[in-house]
């Protein structure tokens, strides 16, 4: 028996002493591939470092037993059960007082880092004496929780700025970003890299030895939390976030900001602070709605499996969009083929290609194999080898059913085929298929690189094989996919398209482009309407109003109605309804007494909601967290507003509802209330 643990049984801890005197404490939750803190791993632990206390051992190594990672966090599971119940400030409490027990036993302690190291699993590292961690690529350091609305609350707030310094530890929280072994070892975070076979023997060599840190890091560590310091460099800080979020929207970063800034005292005394400021932050809706977006993105990720027979992949078309498609397939490692009428077409992406390479392949010397993946293939040979073919040339029916023509008779048996089509039905481009199982829509959104999602837009005629080995494939590329019906616009577009409608319409009434963005942007939108058009291009608009407004029986205005002139499309041409420079909007300066319509706000917001509702009872997606997982990841809708199903639920659908029947009343009948109004998802619970 290992001393101080005698007749204790663990069902997630393993205990094992080295010949050195060191205990390995490796944490292996049961029943879970995963490792995250529940409540009753912490009891556990709380258990047996209470014993540990004791009889200590010479000194302590804590280490994950799991394959695939350190630990991922607390259980977000229980999270939001206890904001249910009202009890979070417990589990808070909990987690405070074991990791404290951590970084009080009387012996030196050490984490050993391998894998993801995220949230709650950096705060108990940050209660031991020190940390190692693997040098495996894989190994990733962070603080997230202000993703999902609050900021560390084990003690992580309150330690990190005094092992690394303020700034350092302020750029980890207030981002939620994650640092690699070597970028922690940097900071102060790590105080040694290793091998991940000689990890465990790195950890208890260092545990034996001792940590003395350089003086510039432990003077880091007190003169920028000193109470002067803080009240100088917690403005600092608050401008900075206030350039990415508002306060109404993600109050989050500033409220750890000020807890920092005011709580002095003992360790005791700011863990308390930290406590308490958590426990408000959790009650709020930000973080209700940050913690479901949270399980809507878990859920795509589920959607799909692994066997999804792909592993060629030949897209035709080498535009900005099927250029894209084929080099993010090719750096998530398939082997791609590309084709296009001419060769300059096919050139123009490969090398746009390599700029995708070279900013996602950190490691030079792997950025050729990336490459090789990706050939060009003027001929199409790449057709017959291909398990997956992707169209993505004009928004012409047309042009799409004629090269379908071309392309699948090389088709091998199980290959899919599949159309990157922004708007034109699926049921439009089955038709004259041999194959019509096997087809469907997998569109893409721009830039490929940045946006996460992924519309599979089924017909009546396809497979339900398809769509899953699609959602597999989706998963692959990392990617989230979500299921929607073929019908014009499918989901993100159908909602987004009468949003914009209704910028153009406004900016034709003579409302200045920054006014209209800015309104939206005050919502909470990741970009205003006007300058989303411009990104878009004023010639995709057109095409897609041509084929959507007919449809949702809107009229479209003077500034979507014809394609644009030449050299005016928008941000890709440098001139549209703004001009651009360096990829940036040069957005007119409004006068200063300008006051913006009161109702301005609603007409954008309340033109995608009323859409939101028709596209939700005629069955588009299979229901309302998918389409709120779709809008938010297809379209940035404020995340911390839940997606528009959720903000309706929030804001109360009657009183929505009287407001659209207000502007119904002043604008006309294109905010008249679609059906659907009356679904009940609309007033159910989150």
């Amino acid at each position: 028996m290992i001393a101080g643990l005698d007749g204790l049984r663990f069902s997630h801890w393993k205990a094992r002493q080295r010949e050195d005197g060191v205990l390995v404490l490796s944490f292996d939750r049961q029943g879970e591939s995963v490792n995250t803190f529940s409540q009753d791993v912490l009891i556990e632990l709380d258990g047996l470092l209470e014993r540990l206390a004791l009889d200590p051992p010479r000194a302590l190594v804590l280490r994950s037993a799991k394959e695939k990672g350190f630990i991922a966090g607390a259980d977000i599971r229980e999270f939001r059960e206890f904001d249910a119940k009202g009890t979070i400030g417990d589990s808070i409490h909990r987690g405070q007082q074991v990791f404290q027990r951590l970084a009080d036993l009387p012996c030196p302690t050490v984490a050993a880092i391998h894998g993801f190291c995220m949230g709650g699993g950096t705060e108990i590292a940050l209660a031991c004496d020190a940390r190692v961690a693997s040098s495996d690529p894989s190994t990733r350091i962070g603080l997230p929780e202000v993703k999902l609305g609050i900021y560390p609350g084990w003690g992580g707030s309150v330690r990190l700025p005094r092992l690394v310094g303020a700034p350092a530890a302020f750029d980890m929280m207030l981002t939620g970003r994650a640092l690699s072994a070597k970028a922690a070892r940097n900071i102060g975070l790590v105080d040694k890299v290793a091998e991940p076979a000689l990890l465990e023997d790195a950890a208890a060599a260092l545990a034996l030895k001792g940590v003395t840190r350089p003086f510039r890091q432990r003077f880091l560590g007190w003169a920028t939390n000193i109470w002067p310091v803080r009240q100088v460099l917690a403005p600092v800080l608050v401008k900075q976030v206030a350039r990415k979020v508002r306060k109404d929207h993600y109050p989050a970063p500033y409220l750890l900001i000020e807890t920092w800034r005011r709580s002095g005292g003992g360790l005791q005394s700011r863990l308390d602070a930290e406590r308490r400021s958590v426990v408000k932050l959790a009650g709020t809706a930000t973080a209700r709605n940050l913690t479901r977006v949270y399980f809507l993105q878990e859920r795509l990720k589920s959607l799909g499996g692994r066997d999804h027979g792909v592993q060629r992949v030949h897209v035709v078309g080498a535009g900005v969009m099927g250029g894209d498609i084929a080099a993010w397939a090719a750096y998530k490692g398939f082997e791609v083929t590309l084709q296009d009428r001419g060769q300059p077409f096919i050139d123009k992406a490969l090398e746009r290609a390599q700029g995708l390479f070279a900013k996602k392949v950190k490691d030079e010397a792997k950025r050729p194999e990336v490459a090789a993946r990706l050939k060009g293939d003027l001929e199409g040979k790449g057709v017959a080898a291909a398990d997956l073919v992707i169209e993505a040339i004009i928004e012409d029916a047309d042009a799409k059913r004629g090269l379908y023509a071309q392309v699948e008779p090389d088709l091998g048996a199980d290959a899919l085929l599949a159309t990157n089509t922004s708007s034109i039905p699926l049921d439009t481009l089955a038709s004259g298929l041999q194959r019509p199982a096997r087809f469907a829509g997998l569109h893409y959104f721009n830039p490929v690189a940045l946006m996460p999602l992924v519309e599979i837009v089924r017909h009546d005629a396809m497979a339900p094989d398809t769509q899953e080995r699609l959602a597999g494939f989706c998963r692959a590329i990392g990617k989230l996919p979500v299921p929607v019906a073929g019908t014009p616009g499918f989901l993100v577009n159908r909602l987004l398209f009468p949003y914009m409608l209704e910028a153009a319409t406004a900016y034709a009434e003579g409302i200045p482009g920054p006014a209209i963005d800015r309104a939206a942007v005050k919502f909470g939108m990741p970009m205003g309407p006007i300058e989303l058009i411009d990104t878009v291009g004023l010639d995709v608009a057109a095409g897609v109003a041509g084929e959507l407004a007919p449809f949702l029986g809107l009229q479209i205005p003077a500034a979507l109605a014809e394609p644009p002139e030449q050299g005016k499309r928008g941000k890709k041409d440098g001139q549209g309804l703004y001009a651009w420079e360096d990829g940036k909007p040069k957005k007119p300066e409004l006068p200063k007494d300008y006051v913006a319509p009161d109702d301005l706000e609603d007409r954008l917001v309340l033109a995608l909601l009323n859409e939101a509702v028709a596209a939700l009872a005629e069955g588009v997606v299979e229901d309302a967290d998918l389409l709120d997982a779709g809008v938010i990841f297809g379209t940035g809708f404020a995340p911390f507003r839940g997606g528009p199903i959720q903000h309706i639920r929030d804001t109360g659908a009657d009183k929505l509802l009287d407001r659209l029947k207000a502007l119904q009343g002043k604008y006309g009948e294109r905010f008249a209330p679609r059906p659907g109004w009356d679904h009940p998802a609309l007033r159910a619970a989150a």
